[in-house]
């Protein structure tokens, strides 16, 4: 099985599907930390290069630094060179107000020794109210942090048009944005895509499994309501609320199970591989925690969508809605139902140095 890949920049090449990290921090149920950071060298062996993280995702970075450490160790630089990693810097929200350019940095830097690289391959911005602060402070402390090799690529998370366009009008070479895309939530095609692609920047998507409603699991499952065990279940829950009822949402994964089994793929696969094939994306960021997701998450690579089943999906969307208005417009209504689960202070730590004192 060939792992597709995606070029971001000349010479700076990624796997079409980017192993995810959020549901390795907290609040998203029991990892097993060991076997999550051993497992992650047969993603990398099997050609799924890529791994996403965060400053926010708590101890994450430190995993996937665990991990290469410990490839570089028995494998060589080489192997270890493969690896490539996109991280995410997110001041908090209490603190943009107040933030100084050597916070920033302090930041990046935290970032470096936690990855246990030296140069961290693409950096997605966010703040998390322009209104705030001096949000172009840390673009700048990033394109300086480029220019002393800290940094290779710059880029944005969940921001639409009109928040990114300044930051391209300031003179930042943005590759990419990392934003909300799948069957369930289309925010992306209001606008987004088509400016994307007349700025030379390509979508790396999240949430194309909406947090695992977009499987098996689900089919012919009554509704379960909004009692879940962690906070990606409740935010993919509300979106499907805003997709349409229930009873649609059984109606969208009883379609894709027929065109899974029509190719001898999961539901899943075929959910992902329809945002893969979507204009402008890049990638597709899959939550697979361990290898024994493995098998499931390469059969994106195995099969190709026909005529008659992007027919039979789109009967079913336009039946449907979508969450309305700009990417992440929703959850950026911190009064709203999709704004107040959100955690916007995660950078301060009790345990940690650069803003936590410890």
């Amino acid at each position: 099985m060939t792992v597709e890949k995606a070029e971001l920049r000349p010479g700076y090449d990624i796997s079409r599907v980017i192993k995810g990290g959020w549901q390795l921090a907290g609040d998203h149920g029991a990892v097993d930390r060991a076997e999550a950071v051993r497992d992650m060298e047969a993603f990398l062996d099997a050609g799924i290069t890529t791994f996403d993280c965060a400053d926010i995702y708590v101890g994450v970075e430190e995993m996937i630094g665990d991990f290469i450490g410990d490839v570089r160790r028995r494998r060589g630089e080489e192997v270890a060179g493969r690896v490539r990693v996109h991280t995410k810097l997110v001041p908090d929200l209490g603190l943009l107000e107040s933030i100084r350019t050597e916070d920033v940095e302090a930041i990046i830097d935290r970032s470096l020794k936690r990855l246990q690289i030296e140069r961290l391959h693409l950096v997605q911005y966010y703040w998390w109210d322009l209104s705030l602060g001096d949000p172009f402070l840390a673009l700048e402390v990033l394109k300086e942090c480029q220019a002393k090799g800290k940094v290779a690529h710059i880029g944005v998370t969940n921001w639409d048009v009109a928040e990114t366009q300044p930051f391209l009008d300031a003179g930042c070479d943005l590759v990419a944005t990392q934003v909300q895309y799948s069957l369930l939530d289309r925010r992306p095609e209001n606008g987004l895509t088509d400016w994307a692609a007349r700025n030379d920047m390509q979508l790396l998507c999240y949430g194309t499994l909406a947090g695992g409603f977009l499987t098996e699991t689900w089919l012919d499952q009554p509704d379960p309501g909004f009692v879940f065990e962690n906070r990606s279940l409740i935010k993919y829950r509300l979106i499907i609320d805003e997709f349409g009822p229930w009873a649609t949402f059984q109606e969208l994964l009883r379609v894709l199970k027929s065109v899974g089994d029509k190719h001898g793929v999961s539901l899943s696969s075929v959910a992902t591989r329809w945002v893969l094939d979507r204009p402008q994306v890049a990638a597709a960021i899959v939550g697979a925690r361990y290898s024994r997701h493995l098998p499931k998450t390469l059969e994106v690579f195995g099969f190709a969508l026909d005529a008659e089943d992007r027919s039979a999906i789109q009967a079913v969307l336009d039946g449907a809605s979508t969450p309305d208005g700009p990417v992440f417009g929703l959850e950026r209504d911190r009064n709203g139902r999709h704004g107040r689960i959100m955690k916007y202070n995660l950078n301060t730590r009790p345990d940690d140095k650069v803003f936590g004192g410890g």
